[in-house]
This record gives structure tokens, sequence and C-alpha cells, in this order.
């Protein structure tokens, strides 16, 4: 359970720096955890998996301009980034530097608009409260890249096609390949699509910062799966079909629900840390992006495939140069 039992080598050079297009022609890793097998596909290739009575979970959640900059009165420049929405107008954010920003510090945006911290919150960071709309907030602020990304790309190109709930402060990545010509082909072969929302926030990319896994603590964060949603899950269950979650934040929403009493519908917070020994009560396959060295992200793959075969995937990966991390190519785990 040691962090370093999680590492691999990466050369920089193959963190994407930029989206593949079109969004299905990115490169595709297929695992068989059953057989150990590894395939290499392409991205649209995904089809030749699916079968008549699976289920395709994705997060529907909307990444919103989370990252802002602004000055104190002194001029000292600060940098937010929104993690989640507590009112109108006021959000629990990271800030930076931290150490100039305490209670009752104003940041300015222009010259009638400014936000107060008014407290402190979980993991340092800060309860913000804005002079100005939400609406206004949005328009102000920046797509928030994740800070190995050093190109610029369209607000657009880091949405799935499929998002429409906004509150994420980060894509669920794996969604990013799909187009509506691939998914209009799935639902053509009888795979039946669920959408369930996650609201991506800091405890999906928060480094693991202590050496023993089990001490890590998840920042909790937003979910909510429709009375529809949960229909179909039970249903695909009775009938012998496969549930498919397209990325992390999927499974990390099934696994909380399935450790839930029964219910038509969900909403809560989750914390859920998945790593290895875990038993996957909904899960029959993931669709993924490659994820960092000693990430919570990489632990919840190993825990589903086994820690060995997935590191050993990714040192071939590495060879055959495929592309790591948000922007990067796709893994099917099945």
């Amino acid at each position: 359970m040691n962090v370093s039992n999680f590492d691999y080598f990466l050369p920089e050079e193959l963190i994407a720096q930029s989206p593949v297009e079109p969004r299905d022609s990115s490169r595709l890793m297929v695992l068989n955890r059953r057989t150990r097998e590894i395939e290499h596909k392409i991205f649209r290739d995904i089809i030749e998996y699916l079968k008549e009575g699976d289920l395709l979970v994705r997060n529907v959640t909307k990444v919103i301009p989370a990252r802002l900059y602004g000055k104190k009165a002194t001029g000292a420049k600060i940098e937010i980034l929104l993690l989640e929405k507590i009112s109108e107008g006021v959000w629990e954010a990271l800030v930076k530097p931290g150490s100039k920003v305490k209670k009752g510090t104003k940041i300015y945006f222009d010259d009638d608009r400014y936000c107060i911290c008014k407290d402190w919150a979980q993991e340092g960071a800060r309860i913000l409260e804005f002079n100005f709309s939400d609406d206004d907030l949005f328009r102000l602020g920046m797509a928030p890249l994740p800070p190995y990304i050093k190109n610029q790309i369209p607000f657009e190109r880091y949405q799935t096609i499929y998002s429409r709930e906004k509150g994420s402060v980060a894509a669920p990545t794996a969604g990013l390949h799909f187009t509506d010509e691939l998914l209009e082909k799935i639902k053509e072969n009888g795979v039946e699509f669920a959408d369930l929302v996650l609201h991506v926030g800091l405890g999906t990319f928060r480094p693991v910062k202590v050496e023993d896994v089990r001490e890590h603590k998840m920042h909790s964060e937003r979910y909510y799966v429709p009375k529809e949603t949960v229909k179909k899950i039970n249903d695909t269950r009775k009938n012998g079909g496969r549930i498919i979650a397209v990325g992390t934040t999927s499974v990390r929403t099934l696994e909380t629900i399935a450790r839930l009493d029964k219910k038509e519908s969900y909403h809560g917070k989750t914390d859920i840390f998945i790593y290895p020994p875990f038993e996957f009560k909904l899960t029959d396959a993931i669709i993924t992006n490659f994820h960092l060295p000693k990430s919570t992200l990489l632990m919840l793959v190993s825990a589903f495939a086994g820690r060995e075969f997935i590191l050993d995937a990714y040192n071939i990966a590495v060879k055959m140069k495929y592309r790591f991390f948000s922007l990067g190519d796709a893994c099917f785990i099945y």
C-alpha cells in the first residue's frame, strides 16, 4: 500500500498538449483483465467490444470557466480556481498564493467587481463571496486546464459532446473521445446509454501526499443519479448485460450508490477512494484515459485490473508512444 508502488516512468513529451481531430481518432489500448491480453486499436474501434444489452454509463457534467485572475489592493496578483458553488455568488475556491489571502481579503477583477474571502474551507480552500452574479463570473473566467497542459485549446474542446449540467472544474476526459456519429453507431448496435452527474472537483486530481495510500483522504464531490438511470442499471443487471463506465468519475459514482440502500434515485456527496483490493459491485468494464503516476485514478484502474497488469500496460504504452493524461489516448478495460 505504499504510494511508490503506483509509480512509472513517463517522458514529458508523451503528455498530450492538444487533442486529436476528429475526437474518435485517438488511439485505444484494449486490456482483457482475465486473459491479460493487450490490443492496440483506434478509439472508434470501441464498437467492436460493445455488445447488444450493454449499458454505457456516462457523466454529463459540464466544465465551468473556473479559473480567474484578480489583484489585491496592493497590486499583488491572485489566481482563483472555483471548486464548488455554495450559493449564488458564494464559492469554495483555491487561491494562489494562499499566504496572500486571509479572512477579509478583497480580490479585485476591475473597478467594480471584486470578491471577499469570508472563511477557510477544507484542504486549505477558501470561501469567496463575489459582488456580482455567477453569469458574470463565468463570462470573466477561463477554462481550468490542468497545469501540465501548456497549450490553449477552445473551451468547447474540453467538454464532452453530451455535457449539460454545469459544475465541474475539470472534464471527465474519457468522454472526450466520443463523436455524435460514433454514439449513433453504438446505439444502432443495441447498446443503451444512461446518464449520471459527478461534478469533478479537487478530489479527483489532488496528489497523494502520504506514503501509505490508506491514509489519503479524498475531497468530496457532488453527484446525482436520476431515476431512469437507476432503472436502466437494474434492468441491465437482471438481463445479464454489462455495465460499462465511461471514465473514473462514472466508476466512483456507480460504486458509491452500490454501497447505499436501494432507492429510486440518488444524490449527495462522495469521497469514495478506490484502491486495491476493492470489490466492484456495479462496474463490469471501464473506458478511461492514461493517468498520472502515483495518482488516485491510477490506483482505481489498478484495483479493477490488477496493479502489475496496469503498470505493464503503461510501460508498453510508453514504449509505443501513446499520448497520456487529459487530452491523450484511451484504454478499454474489460
